[in-house]
């Protein structure tokens, strides 16, 4: 099986970074909800929505060391590989943040997966956007596709015949269409048994 796999959300998690990052570079007041929407609604609220956008970059880019994978996912790639499978990290981002110091994100996000022993840099691909991530998914001729944004499911690219797995590990589409998966230990079992 040819599984691919969405980076930002789906291997790596987020949560309480943006407020950790936020609070280094004094953006925020540490009594903010950790959420990444608490940040945002902060940051965009007081009219400094340029400092959430430049943040992003930052964490992207610099403070990748903040995050760890989901649970479930360093097992799941694991087990995928044992199995024979083979596993592809397909996502869309800039290269460098809109504002602020130009950092490589692609860069950054591969020595995340490195740091975290996922996958090889050779099965890591960054598309500059969703139609050009589609289109690589599609070259790689993926059996099935993980994702935390069911925009991309839908996606009039997404590889013709592909099985889509909406990952939602904050239950938000619960009424969505597509086959959902709340934890990696769910997506573990219903395709690696």
């Amino acid at each position: 099986m040819r599984i691919g796999v969405d980076f930002d959300n789906t291997i790596a998690n987020y949560d309480g970074v943006f407020h950790k990052a936020a609070l280094e570079r004094g953006l925020i007041p540490a009594t903010l909800g950790s959420g990444k929407n608490d940040v945002r609604d902060y940051l965009n609220g007081s009219g400094r929505k340029d400092d959430f956008t430049e943040l992003q970059g930052y964490v992207y880019g610099s403070r990748m060391d903040l995050v760890a994978p989901y649970a479930g996912v360093p097992e799941f790639f694991e087990a995928a590989h044992r199995a024979g499978h083979d596993v592809f990290v397909i996502s869309h981002k800039t290269r460098t943040p809109i504002l602020g110091p130009a950092y490589d994100m692609h860069a950054a996000a591969r020595a995340f997966l490195k740091a975290q022993g996922l996958i090889d840099e050779r099965h890591a691909h960054f598309e500059a956007t969703k139609e050009n991530k589609m289109a690589r998914a599609g070259a790689l001729k993926v059996d099935v596709f993980i994702d935390d944004l069911p925009e991309i499911l839908e996606h009039p690219g997404f590889p013709t015949g592909a099985r889509g797995i909406l990952f939602d590990p904050e239950n938000r589409w619960g009424s969505a269409r597509f086959e959902r998966h709340l934890d990696w230990a769910s997506i573990s079992r219903a395709l690696l048994g």
